[in-house]
């Protein structure tokens, strides 16, 4: 599936000055796959605090309070995971012990009473390893394999509004090639890396060069990333 659904979207991302906005935003687009609830975080270090990390929230107040007095983020699996993987994955799939992470248990067992255990994490991953996270969840997911590219590349351009907009991180364009630029617009719009060559007139191989030199350039470590931040730092457009 190619990523040109996901672009309405990061337009009137595009558009917003506030990350209330972009959370309704999200909540309006992804609402039609189930998610309702979501959280935005930087990866916490050891013994780093729940607001010291978050950078937005929405999900039901006494789930919230729970989380926050408990500091469930220092023992989430989930987060854990993250570290391990640039994949999004099920959030109830991250493994752990629950003889040996009583608090991780009751993480989970929290996440499950609230009904929303059926969610997706998005790693957040960066130069030196895994940057954060986006956590969607809902009572009643509709999802496909189908869906999941467009939900990860919506996740990636929306955690990095967020982030730009709390002003967390700067925003350092890169220089890209013409045709690094072209290649990375194509596989933007869903294009395999033969089906570029052809269009361009130029070989499958060159065509993976391109889109690794760019990613490279761009800090990201897979095509999904890469897309996310070349549309962020306008070097490409949807």
């Amino acid at each position: 599936m190619g990523y040109s659904k996901a672009f309405t979207f990061i337009e009137r991302l595009d558009r917003l000055s506030s990350v209330d906005d972009v959370m309704d935003a999200m909540q309006r687009a992804l609402g039609q796959f189930g998610f309702d609830s979501f959280f935005v975080s930087a990866l916490p270090r050891p013994n780093q605090r729940f607001e010291d990390v978050v950078l937005a929230i929405r999900v039901p107040p006494e789930f919230l309070k729970v989380c926050r007095e408990n500091q469930y983020i220092q023992v989430s699996p989930a987060i854990r995971h993250c570290r391990r993987t640039v994949h999004p994955f099920a959030w109830k799939s991250a493994p752990y012990d629950a003889e040996r992470e009583p608090r991780a248990a009751e993480l989970v067992d929290l996440v499950t009473e609230f009904g929303l255990s059926n969610a997706i994490m998005v790693p957040i991953p960066g130069p030196t390893g895994c940057e954060g996270g986006v956590w969607l969840g809902g009572h009643r997911l509709e999802l496909t394999e189908f869906h999941m590219p467009m939900i990860h590349l919506m996740a990636l351009y929306a955690f990095e509004r967020i982030r730009t907009i709390a002003n967390r991180v700067p925003s350092a364009k890169q220089n890209l090639t013409p045709r690094e630029r072209e290649a990375l617009t194509w596989v933007a719009l869903g294009k395999s890396a033969w089906e570029i060559g052809e269009i361009l007139g130029i070989a499958k191989r060159t065509v993976d060069e391109h889109t690794q030199t760019a990613m490279h350039k761009l800090g990201a470590v897979n095509r999904t990333q890469a897309v996310a931040l070349a549309l962020r730092d306008r070097i490409i457009g949807p």
